[in-house]
């Protein structure tokens, strides 16, 4: 069956059933391999998108639960070939190790960033709780996303 979901701000078509996940449908029939695939049960938040601004589990959603929202991968995360603040901060504060977490962790950060532009670092704890890594042990992780909030609000972005 034909659906219509709009990615990174473009409409596309893809045609797969319509219980078929938003992670796969992502990876598998749009080609955004960005968006991991971690425990398949909405544990991990390795396969973490925004949907209208909100970063949710896409291996749990469907194709049919998502065809009039807005979808965010981390590929969309930049914009003209340059980083998202979240992105950049990420680097500045060298906030990633293995690297199979990060697109998920930034993708939770901009999530938070969208809702909290100025959050506490128990609120960035919290909004990262739901990802796993076992390399960084989160810290620099925090601090990458206060850099990010504090470059925002000083860029009015």
């Amino acid at each position: 069956m034909k659906s219509t979901l709009r990615v990174n701000g473009k409409t596309r078509e893809i045609d797969v059933p319509r219980r078929t996940t938003l992670l796969s449908a992502l990876r598998d029939d749009l080609g955004l391999t960005g968006t991991r695939y971690g425990c398949g049960a909405a544990q991990c938040g390795a396969c973490y998108v925004l949907v209208n601004g909100r970063a949710v589990a896409s291996c749990v959603m469907t194709v049919d639960q998502v065809a009039d929202a807005e979808i965010t991968t981390i590929e969309g995360l930049a914009k003209d070939g340059v980083l998202s603040p979240v992105q950049q901060a990420f680097i500045d504060k060298d906030a990633m190790q293995c690297g199979y977490c990060t697109s998920g962790m930034l993708i939770a950060a901009q999530g938070l960033l969208n809702s909290n532009p100025d959050p506490t670092e128990e609120q960035i704890r919290d909004a990262i709780g739901g990802n796993l890594c076992r390399c960084t042990g989160y810290q620099q992780i925090v601090e990458a996303v206060q850099l990010a909030a504090e470059r925002m609000a000083k860029d009015g972005t």
